[in-house]
């Protein structure tokens, strides 16, 4: 494609539209700038919400395949990948979740996490590559995301792992995307112009993390890897988080500090095995086996310890 051409296709993109009514920004108040882009954040998430049904239908899949075995793959160059490393990187502290089974791949590879590489994003073959170092398989997901929903490396993504049978998930900030045309479940979340012009960390930005949070969070509930609204498959792995793990335990069973230090360290610090325990009235070993043969799942253990 010639510089003319991306040009031309980039005149044609939502997200890098200009608007000439902000063209003397810079001369505003610093509060009436920080009205102006409080303003254009508001609209975000009533654009993700036209977007639930096609959210929704990714995550019943996503879940599936997980439930299998499969992993959640991100890809994205620059903002849109960051975002996905994002992500990946909180849910094993979250939903102690293997740190293979939700990764993010970002064009350019670590190195770009803080810095631009040059013309990684513009290669689909450097997407192919990655996806083959990880050795993809059919239960995987590949999301692909990008603002623009043309970058190369993001379609290259969606296209290699679809051929290979993966599930395929694009995310895009505009309408009629190549992105979301090559995959399965085609997410456009279409946010408008930024505030400054093709700056799209901004809205366009907000709306992929709030969109990967949902991905990501929801499937992990349909895996059980929560009780109620309750973290139980939380990572104890600093002072917060061992506090954190106490207070769980707290809320789900109302048992004394006592009791829940006992279970705690009977289930080797483990919140869903201690909480398990205590409700059941079982100890740490059978609350384990429960937890094993019901997949995980608390709610599904509880009712099979008290058949």
């Amino acid at each position: 494609m010639t510089s003319h051409d991306l040009r031309q296709q980039l005149a044609s993109l939502t997200t890098e539209a200009f608007r000439p009514e902000l063209a003397d920004i810079d001369r505003l108040p610093t509060l009436d700038i920080a009205r102006l882009m409080n303003g254009e954040d508001a609209g975000v998430p009533a654009a993700v919400a036209k977007q639930l049904p096609r959210i929704a239908a990714a995550v019943d899949a996503v879940a599936e395949r997980m439930a299998r075995g499969g992993r959640l793959i991100y890809a994205g160059a620059g903002t849109a990948g960051r975002l996905g490393v994002l992500d990946a990187s909180e849910c094993p502290p979250t939903f102690n979740t293997d740190p293979a089974r939700v990764v993010g791949l970002i064009a350019g590879g670590p190195a770009a996490m803080v810095a631009s590489v040059e013309g990684a994003e513009d290669s689909g073959e450097l997407a192919r590559r990655d996806l083959d170092a990880l050795g993809l398989v059919p239960d995987d997901t590949v999301v692909g995301v990008s603002a623009s929903g043309r970058t190369p490396y993001a379609i290259g993504a969606v296209e290699h792992a679809r051929a290979l049978g993966a599930l395929t998930v694009g995310l895009a900030c505009n309408e009629h995307s190549a992105l979301a045309a090559a995959a399965e479940h085609g997410i456009e979340v279409v946010v408008g112009p930024e505030l400054i012009t093709g700056s799209t960390r901004l809205k366009a930005g907000t709306a992929q993390k709030l969109v990967l949070n949902m991905l990501s969070t929801i499937t992990m509930i349909r895996l059980g890897k929560t009780y109620g609204n309750l973290m139980v498959d939380v990572r104890a792995s600093n002072d917060k988080l061992r506090a954190r793990s106490r207070r769980i335990v707290a809320l789900a069973t109302g048992a004394s500090d006592a009791e829940i230090e006992k279970a705690l360290t009977e289930s080797g610090g483990e919140v869903k095995n201690a909480i398990l325990a205590l409700l059941a009235g079982v100890d740490g070993p059978t609350a384990a086996r429960l937890l094993e043969e019901s997949g995980g799942h608390l709610r599904a253990a509880l009712a099979h310890a008290a058949r």
